[in-house]
């Protein structure tokens, strides 16, 4: 929902940052394992219940994940890129909510769950849709270029973000927020298949 909105405000400094990453040899998918082999450690810091460690981790994995998208606009999207950052991107929001399960699994177990079983829909929703939107050469350019065909929602990368950011500084309400986030990505999974429904039928 505030993807588009964020998008266009962070463009040009992540552009000009993108600019002298390139110049030093750096590559756009160097940059998204970086992001994601430092994001995966908010799994032990949940474990030992360090949520401040955990909210550095997130920042830089999400700050990784923009810039890779803007140096990777330079040196020119690969279909590896896109599927190494979609890929990533997905394992490592369902780390963070694994790692509050972690971190107290009596109080937080169900909670983690019924949100993984909530990305999954939303998540499959959005790449399914992306794989059709492929064969029938449908772009959506309010998102940027991108790999793949980007369907919007309630929830999308903007609101997670904020939401893995949310239980990091109020890691005793993981349960509660967990579950209205959920029913939040249920929402964005329902207007999705609908929105599928229509392009496609």
């Amino acid at each position: 929902m505030l993807d588009t909105f964020f998008i266009r405000n962070l463009k040009q400094p992540l552009a000009r940052l993108a600019k002298g990453l390139d110049a030093l040899g750096v590559t756009a998918n160097g940059i998204t394992v970086v992001g994601f082999l430092f994001g995966i450690l908010v799994l032990p810091a949940l474990y030992f219940e360090m949520t401040f460690v955990a909210l550095l981790l997130i920042v830089f994995n999400r700050a990784m994940d923009g810039l890779d998208g803007a140096v990777a606009r330079i040196q020119g999207p690969t279909d590896l890129g896109g599927y190494l950052d979609i890929t990533l991107d997905f394992i490592f929001y369902s780390a963070v909510v694994f790692g509050f399960a972690l971190m107290n699994p009596a109080e937080n177990a169900l909670a983690a769950s019924f949100l993984i079983f909530a990305f999954m829909g939303t998540g499959s929703s959005f790449l399914a849709f992306a794989i059709m939107a492929e064969k029938r050469n449908i772009e959506r350019l309010d998102y940027g270029r991108k790999s793949l065909y980007f369907l919007g929602g309630l929830t999308e990368g903007t609101e997670t973000i904020l939401f893995l950011v949310l239980i990091c500084l109020l890691p005793s309400y993981f349960s509660v927020l967990a579950y209205v986030f959920g029913a939040a990505c249920l929402v964005t999974t329902a207007t999705r298949l609908y929105a599928g429904y229509r392009t496609l039928s």
